[in-house]
C-alpha cells in the first residue's frame, strides 16, 4: 500500500510541474498612448547647472519590449522672462539644453507642444543643506547584523522642508531613493541610511542629499506606495498624477513631474 501511495502521489506531483509550464497569453486593453515626462532639474552644488536634459517618452503597451521616445516635441522652460530652449538629440527622445540658469527660490514653467497638444508645469527651485558626515556601523537590519551607511544634514528650523536622499553604486539597477519630511526632525540634525548583509567593502557608494518642494514630496510619497504594494491580490494601483497638465483639457494630463531642486553629493567607500 505505501509503495502504491507513493506511485499516486508521483504521478501527481508530475501532472502539477507539467501544468505549471502553460503559458497563459492574457489579453489586455490598451488604452491610448500617453505622454510621460521624466523633467528633473537638479542643481549640483559646485556645478553651474548649465547642462540639463527632460526625457519624453509614451506610454506603451503591457507586452512591449521597448519604450516609445516622444520624438519632435517642442520643449522650453521660462524664468523671468528668460527662456531656455530643450532640443532633442537625434531621436531619442531626450532633449537638451546646455545654458540653462539656476537661481535658488525661482518660479519656473515648463512648456511642451507635442502632437499638438500643450502640456504645463510649474515649480520652484528649492535649495538643499549640505551633508555634514557620513557614518558607517555593522548593526544594521532587523537583525542588527548588517552593514549600515547613513549621511547626515541639518535641518533649518525657522521652515518646513522636504528631501529626496538616495544611495547609489555601480551596478544597481536603480538607486536607493527615500523622500522624507521634517515634520518630527524640526531644527534638528537629519539622516539617510542604507543597510544590506551583502554590503561589500570597498564598495564606492554615490550619496546625494536634494531639496524638494512639498508637492513634489508628496507626489512621491504616493508614486512610491504604489510601486511597493507587495499585496498580490490588491488591485491595480490608481494612476498617480504629476503636475503637468494640458490646460485646454484636465483629463489629458502627462505621467510624470517637473522638479527643480540643489543637490548635494559625496562618495563613500564602504569599509
Amino acid at each position: 500500500m505505501q509503495k502504491i501511495a507513493k506511485l499516486i502521489i508521483f504521478f501527481f506531483a508530475i501532472i502539477l510541474t507539467t501544468s505549471c509550464e502553460d503559458v497563459i497569453d492574457l489579453k489586455l486593453d490598451n488604452a491610448a498612448p500617453r505622454l510621460v515626462v521624466d523633467a528633473a532639474i537638479v542643481w549640483t552644488k559646485g556645478t553651474d547647472g548649465a547642462n540639463q536634459t527632460i526625457r519624453l517618452t509614451t506610454t506603451a503597451p503591457f507586452y512591449n519590449n521597448s519604450v516609445p521616445a516622444a520624438n519632435a516635441a517642442i520643449v522650453s522652460v521660462t524664468s523671468n522672462s528668460q527662456v531656455f530652449e530643450f532640443l532633442e538629440d537625434g531621436n531619442t527622445g531626450n532633449y537638451i539644453c546646455q545654458n540653462f540658469v539656476p537661481e535658488l527660490g525661482q518660479t519656473y514653467v515648463l512648456n511642451i507642444i507635442y502632437n499638438g497638444v500643450t502640456y504645463i508645469a510649474t515649480e520652484k527651485l528649492i535649495p538643499s543643506p549640505p551633508i555634514l558626515n557620513v557614518v558607517q556601523t555593522e548593526e544594521g537590519g532587523f537583525l542588527g547584523t548588517d552593514k549600515e551607511v547613513r549621511f547626515l544634514w541639518q535641518d533649518n528650523g525657522a521652515e518646513d522642508n522636504y528631501y529626496l536622499s538616495s544611495f547609489n553604486a555601480q551596478g544597481w539597477l536603480t538607486p536607493d531613493y527615500s523622500p522624507q519630511s521634517d515634520r518630527f526632525f524640526n531644527g534638528n540634525q537629519m539622516f539617510a541610511l542604507y543597510s544590506d548583509q551583502d554590503l561589500a567593502a570597498n564598495t564606492t557608494l554615490y550619496l546625494r542629499l536634494s531639496g524638494i518642494s512639498l508637492q513634489y514630496y508628496n507626489y512621491l510619497v504616493v508614486l512610491f506606495g504604489a510601486a511597493s504594494g507587495g499585496n498580490p491580490f490588491q488591485g491595480p494601483p490608481a494612476t498617480v498624477r504629476g503636475n503637468v497638465v494640458n490646460p485646454m483639457d484636465n483629463n489629458d494630463f502627462a505621467l510624470g513631474y517637473f522638479s527643480l531642486c540643489e543637490s548635494d553629493v559625496q562618495t563613500y567607500i564602504v569599509q
